[in-house]
């Protein structure tokens, strides 16, 4: 155990000698322990140079057994403390911006209330592969996330929340929120402000216009940040678009404006991952079954 979290401290730092650091142990110390690795494994575990040190393909198959090794033992300890105290222990949340402008309020209000001595620790994940790491890595327990590539995800276990469809809105003063019948040939030369084309919710997005019969527009900015979306389109300067659960948000918040505009198209949806056959702690899953009852909820209001 003692040589495997070496081996990890050598693999966060990218340096033996910042692994010495970090452990507060000798450079020398950190070194032997690697070699011993390698002798006992008859495998090279690192490729040394004067930049630092890099795992080998042998390395990295070392590194994801230390990972779960330890991950299960620190489940093993949520558990534990769980049994002794159900109101106990932490949940690590990863989710993306647009979650946490939509869903994630209601479920961690709820959570909270049910479970105020469990620890809730929120990190914004990006979208794509990046997030996907973050699981595999063990920084976070799971993700609730929109418009995931499942494809690229065999070794997770997705379990979908709902679909929902994209609608436009434009500021409450903007002169299409004064008018009854809007079409989107009326917008579609206004300035927007729109996901970068090749992200998730961009490529989704693009996928409305054409279903539409109109080539995707220009976007004047470019950005998956649904506070910066808001605030431009509530300026009245801007068009955008956004899930209907986050645009509704929103315009209780902001000066928005959702405009009569029929979506079509594809529709974005919003899932829970979680590493396929990782133990999850007591709190883990009270919070999931509590993000299935808020969403449950929302079906029948």
């Amino acid at each position: 155990m003692r040589d495997l979290r070496v081996l990890m401290a050598v693999a966060d730092t990218g340096s033996m000698a910042k692994a010495a650091a970090t452990l507060r142990i000798s450079h020398p110390a950190v070194s032997k322990t690697i070699s011993e690795l390698e002798g006992a494994l008859g495998a090279r575990l690192l490729d040394r140079s004067p930049q630092g040190a890099e795992l080998t393909a042998s390395g990295k198959v070392l590194l994801r057994c230390g990972i779960n090794i330890f991950d299960e033992l620190r489940q093993g300890y949520r558990s534990l403390e769980h049994l002794s105290d159900p109101n106990s222990g932490e949940v690590r949340l990863g989710c993306t911006d647009i979650i946490l402008h939509s869903l994630a309020p209601m479920v961690l209000r709820h959570f909270s209330a049910k479970y105020p001595g469990v620890q809730v620790d929120v990190k914004l994940a990006n979208p794509g592969e990046h997030q996907l790491r973050e699981l595999r890595e063990r920084r976070v327990d799971l993700l609730i996330t929109r418009a995931t590539d499942q494809s690229v995800a065999d070794d997770m276990h997705s379990e979908l929340l709902f679909d929902e469809p994209f609608v436009f809105v434009v500021g409450a003063e903007s002169e299409f929120a004064r008018k009854r019948r809007v079409t989107l040939g009326d917008i579609i030369g206004h300035k927007w402000i729109l996901p970068p084309p090749d992200s998730s919710p961009g490529a989704l997005i693009e996928g409305v216009f054409r279903a539409a019969g109109f080539q995707s527009p220009v976007a004047v900015v470019k950005t998956i940040s649904i506070e910066l979306t808001a605030q431009l389109v509530a300026s009245g300067e801007f068009v955008g678009i956004l899930p209907i659960s986050v645009a509704r948000l929103k315009a209780g918040q902001t000066a928005l404006r959702v405009l009569p505009v029929k979506s079509v198209g594809p529709r974005i949806s919003a899932a829970i991952l979680v590493v396929k056959n990782r133990t999850l702690g007591p709190a883990v899953e009270s919070f999931v079954n509590c993000v299935r009852n808020v969403v449950e909820a929302s079906r029948r209001q």
